[in-house]
């Protein structure tokens, strides 16, 4: 995708959504080892770290690593590469099932969207600090298009 869709705007969430529906269980991906499935639960994982408190905060001092490493890669608008490493909070390790997940994803989408760009501005990220909305966008929104991308969708 040339220009990431903007999450905030009901617009760009139905961009996502159609691309959401056309995966199927059965989607196999262009590159890496994940099943689609797998891959939904992944991109939960973004969505989670907002509005759940299933994930451990890192300590301080892989915050600051964080922070002035890996910061810039999740929001900048440079696309990822293939086969990029997954932090450990991302690796899915267990089976899950196609259409919770799937269903579990719009929610959020649709969540974000309705919250709105005022609710996300300044937003602490358990990793990165404060962003503005423009970075949670992109964090969004890059993250899910790489593996819808990944899906052929």
């Amino acid at each position: 995708m040339s220009q990431l869709p903007d999450l905030f705007d009901p617009a760009g969430v139905d961009t996502m959504l159609r691309r959401l529906d056309a995966l199927t269980p059965d989607t196999r991906p262009l590159w890496g080892k994940m099943g689609v499935a797998e891959m939904l639960a992944h991109a939960n994982v973004a969505y989670e770290m907002v509005y759940e408190q299933k994930h451990p905060r890192p300590n301080p001092i892989v915050r600051f690593v964080l922070k002035t490493i890996v910061k810039q890669k999740v929001v900048g608008l440079a696309p990822y590469p293939r086969n990029s490493p997954t932090a450990p909070a991302f690796r899915i390790k267990e089976a899950r099932d196609f259409a919770t997940e799937r269903q579990r994803l719009i929610a959020f989408l649709r969540r974000v969207a309705a919250e709105g760009r005022a609710a996300f501005e300044k937003r602490e990220s358990p990793s990165f600090g404060p962003l503005t909305a423009a970075e949670w966008n992109v964090l969004f929104a890059k993250h899910l298009d790489h593996h819808l991308t990944q899906f052929g969708v």
